[in-house]
């Protein structure tokens, strides 16, 4: 394989998106606890309920409210907002956090981002980083209307593309009082320049002038195109991130099909809307957040980790960078024997007074 064709070929994988992902075939299965893995983990000390908002735009929002078995809703509690992986739904990862940290005694929304999921949006699969970061803000309208919620105490929890998302909500939202980032990708950073920087600018130019034509196919009644995504299936010349995200979405260990959804497209946004990312730039002013807290966790040999070191360098304090030894990317979205949540809860139980 040619340096150009190989450069190609895994800048469709990563660069455009292969945390872009979601669903495989045959809907929710039970957890695979091999490795720690527990996606599906349910509690028997909370209780969830469905629950549906608007964003600004009048759209419908979709998540799973998580109260403490016993909680008193006669007192103010401190709640938590969780948003998913870029690409993936409220059932996957979002939903875990959410249960873990309501064992804890905070009460959690895990929230689909807008066009994905349960979530309101058209077409489905588009990306729109403003609608997205708008979703923390509207789960913040939900639960600040809450009688039982305390409107000074709401913090988030950002997963992969969420961290970035989270941390453009904040920055023009001061009810979000904490914020933390898990295995957190710049969405911006991540398709301008793919990791490490590796997509040149004719690259970047070649993508866009691709999406922008096709514009013109779909705008005259032609079929739309996806990009991205995890593969869907692997083999001896898959590349360790494919085979890192596919062992995930694609196997019983974390795929789950929305209602509706065909499991060949949910895990492709769609190629058009895919190039809005070129002009998203989450961290920058992100200084402006402070002084309300940011706590980055990354594992130690997570692929991503560039982006919560730059994230990291960025902000003011309060701030913490928090690495988990031997960690990778997605073993931070469900294995429980690595995820800290005990981190987490000293982190929110402290700064949302």
């Amino acid at each position: 394989m040619t340096k150009k064709s190989y450069c190609s070929r895994l800048f469709k994988a990563i660069a455009l998106g292969l945390v872009l992902s979601t669903t495989g075939v045959g809907g929710a299965y039970a957890a695979d606890m091999s490795h720690g893995a527990n996606n599906f983990y349910k509690s028997d000390s909370v209780t969830v309920q469905k629950v549906t908002f608007k964003n600004q735009y009048q759209m419908n929002v979709a998540g799973h409210l998580y109260l403490p078995k016993g909680m008193d809703k006669n007192q103010q509690h401190a709640a938590i907002i969780v948003g998913h992986p870029m690409g993936a739904v409220k059932e996957q990862s979002a939903d875990l956090y959410a249960t873990k940290m309501a064992e804890q005694g905070f009460v959690t929304l895990s929230i689909d981002l807008s066009f994905w999921g349960d979530s309101e949006g058209q077409p489905r699969n588009a990306v729109s980083p403003d609608l997205y970061s708008e979703t923390f803000s509207a789960a913040v309208d939900y639960l600040g209307t809450r009688p039982f919620i305390n409107r000074e105490q709401i913090g988030s929890i950002g997963i992969c593309g969420s961290g970035s998302f989270a941390i453009s909500a904040a920055k023009i939202d001061p009810r979000l009082k904490a914020i933390a980032t898990i295995s957190m990708y710049d969405m911006g950073s991540a398709n301008r320049n793919a990791l490490n920087h590796s997509l040149s600018l004719e690259q970047r130019k070649e993508i866009i002038t691709d999406a922008a034509q096709q514009r013109y196919v779909e705008f005259l009644g032609g079929a739309r195109k996806y990009t991205s995504g995890t593969v869907h299936e692997i083999n001896e010349n898959s590349h360790p991130i494919e085979r890192e995200f596919y062992d995930f979405y694609r196997t019983p260990r974390g795929e789950f099909t929305p209602k509706g959804s065909s499991p060949l497209l949910t895990t492709h946004p769609t190629l058009t809307s895919n190039v809005k990312f070129m002009n998203f730039y989450p961290f920058n002013d992100i200084e402006t957040i402070s002084p309300r807290a940011l706590l980055f966790i990354t594992g130690d040999q997570a692929h991503s980790k560039e982006f919560s070191e730059d994230a990291y360098k960025r902000a003011a304090e309060p701030k913490e960078l928090y690495y988990v030894p031997g960690a990778g990317h997605v073993d931070l979205y469900d294995r429980v024997d690595q995820i800290p949540f005990g981190k987490l809860n000293d982190f929110f139980t402290k700064n949302l007074k």
